[in-house]
């Protein structure tokens, strides 16, 4: 059955929409504070598309992503109590968030450049950046760095494949989309 085939394909024909910036744009801004799917899956196809243009989709994706950090610092610094605590409870992701606030004691700021690079929530990590006052300068260097890094990391890879990179991917994404449909399954009925 093939199942992300076709949703491969239409991310490229997204990419190649006349808005495809602005959807890239909103969707690195939305997913920093709120939204689960990571702005990769647009990015990716984009860069494929327009090589030439890779950097800068790179920086678009990074700079909507760090502002939307920063307004989700500014949701745990001031309306964590009124709006994210009771959502948080009723998602059951009191653990969860615990969990991400007893990391930020351990390793500081570097939990933000880590969670900024690797596929770990962000915005779980912005909002306890501001719940915990973390001092604002080094919570945006260690966005701009870690988000900079895995966005031009993806630029980078697509611009160098390029057409062998495009048909590697079409080659094997039922196997890498299942791949990770597992990793979520597995991932979840651990932390479960």
């Amino acid at each position: 059955m093939q199942l992300f085939t076709p949703l491969y394909d239409a991310a490229l024909r997204w990419a190649a929409h006349r808005h495809a910036e602005r959807y890239l744009a909103g969707m690195s801004f939305a997913e920093s504070v709120f939204f689960p799917v990571p702005p990769d899956v647009m990015l990716a196809p984009m860069c494929l598309a327009k090589t030439s243009q890779a950097w800068r989709f790179a920086i678009l994706t990074t700079l909507a992503s760090v502002i939307g950090g920063v307004l989700g610092y500014l949701l745990g610094f001031w309306l964590f109590e009124p709006l994210v605590e009771p959502f948080i409870h009723s998602m059951g992701w009191q653990d969860k968030f615990a969990q991400a606030l007893a990391w930020f004691e351990h390793y500081g700021v570097w939990v933000v450049f880590i969670a900024g690079f690797s596929p770990i929530p962000y915005k779980v990590f912005t909002i306890g950046a501001g719940l915990l006052q973390m001092a604002f300068l080094p919570f945006l260097l260690a966005s701009a760095v870690g988000r900079g890094a895995r966005f031009f990391l993806v630029a980078a890879l697509m611009k160098w494949g390029g057409a062998r990179m495009e048909q590697k991917l079409r080659q094997y994404v039922e196997v890498l989309g299942w791949l990770v449909v597992s990793l979520a399954i597995g991932l979840y009925l651990v932390y479960r």
